[in-house]
């Protein structure tokens, strides 16, 4: 019984940010609510069916777009229609991606009352000049109101999203916005660099981007003064306070199971170890996605062959490694399935054993793709 997790996508914003390469629609019009949640209930009731799901929710993410344009109403039909068909568990976390503007922060009172009990708001920067390169639709000043208005409305476990290595970004602006961040006492951060990602603006037309060495410099200033107050990395890109870490992401990172609806949206299930865990998409254009068929559903199976990479991309992103047992319990697959690769890594100095776990050194954690490439079929 792997742990069981929802993934849900909302794929309208009211913006297209121009390095945003996730399935995302500017709103042209009225928001389409209630049809959209309609074909999100119906997709997770063909799933429960298909695959015979009878495990508990243990975390919820709502992502998208930005899922929270639509309604406090909308959503609560939403959360209501899910738990109709698949049990939480006590203390199921429920995640709602959020941007800053005034329109949404004035819900999240509203979002709070429906069950929703962590927020993971896109802040990137709180300088207002970077914020129009980024093509950011709220200001900087909006981005502080919002994180204070979490706490006001009382949720005591919030993200904050935040990029370095923006153009014309000095190190200063870096150490600025996320000394900032501080201030407003997030739980969580996302602290990740700006890439120019294939089919995005910035990709076809290219800002200047800082040298990699300014880059590096500025990200390793940053995790210092993350640290210093108590953020600890636990991901690639992910810094938290103590038990603070996102239980949905670490569902992904450690190989667990999760169900994919909405536009788009990817899904990961284990129905038979090692013969038969697949991964699943739904259509990613909305309009399609409103009225697909089983013709229009993917789903692949992992080849037993490819298992070993596909567990290490996820897990080898964790700063606190794997151990061999869970390594068998996840997969179904003994831990000689590993080597000569695992233990090539480890002479090295890619990883280091102690007390059965292995982890990247942080020479391999710089390096993790020379690590994966070590176990390709």
């Amino acid at each position: 019984m792997l742990p069981l997790s929802l993934y849900i996508h909302i794929p309208w914003c009211l913006k297209k940010c121009p390095y945003c390469d996730f399935n995302s629609h500017a709103v042209k019009n009225q928001l389409p609510e209630t049809h959209y949640i309609d074909s999100l209930l119906a997709d997770l009731a063909r799933d429960i069916e298909r695959y015979k799901i009878t495990r508990p929710l243990q975390s919820i993410f709502i992502g998208g777009g930005t899922p929270s344009l639509f309604s406090p109403e909308a959503l609560n039909r939403l959360l209501r229609g899910v738990e109709q068909q698949l049990n939480f568990i006590a203390d199921i976390e429920i995640t709602l991606e959020a941007n800053p503007g005034t329109f949404e922060f004035q819900k999240f009172a509203e979002f709070k009352a429906i069950g929703i009990n962590r927020l993971s708001i896109g802040v990137q920067s709180f300088d207002d000049t970077l914020l129009a390169k980024l093509g950011r639709v709220h200001s900087g000043n909006e981005a502080i109101a919002a994180a204070e208005m979490a706490h006001k409305v009382g949720f005591d476990n919030f993200n904050l999203d935040l990029m370095f290595g923006l153009p014309n970004a000095t190190l200063a602006h870096s150490e600025n916005d996320v000394r900032t961040a501080i201030s407003l006492r997030p739980t969580h951060f996302s602290f990740y660099q700006l890439t120019l990602e294939p089919n995005t603006y910035f990709y076809r037309y290219p800002p200047v981007l800082l040298s990699d060495e300014l880059i590096f410099k500025t990200q390793q200033h940053c995790q210092q003064i993350l640290a210093e107050h108590n953020y600890a990395q636990y991901e690639v890109s992910a810094y938290s306070l103590a038990g603070k870490q996102c239980r949905h992401n670490l569902n992904y990172w450690q190989f667990g199971d999760y169900l994919g609806i909405g536009a788009g949206a990817h899904g990961k299930l284990s129905l038979k170890l090692p013969a038969k865990i697949i991964r699943t998409q739904k259509p990613k254009h909305p309009d399609q996605y409103r009225q697909f068929s089983e013709l229009d559903f993917i789903e692949n199976v992992i080849e037993a062959i490819d298992v070993p990479l596909e567990f290490l991309m996820n897990q080898l992103r964790l700063k606190q490694g794997f151990n061999l047992s869970h390594y068998s319990l996840i997969t179904g697959l003994g831990s000689t399935t590993l080597e000569p690769a695992l233990s090539e890594c480890v002479k090295t100095g890619l990883l280091v054993k102690y007390k059965n776990v292995y982890r990247c050194t942080d020479h391999g954690w710089n390096f993790l793709d020379d690590i994966l490439q070590k176990f390709l079929p």
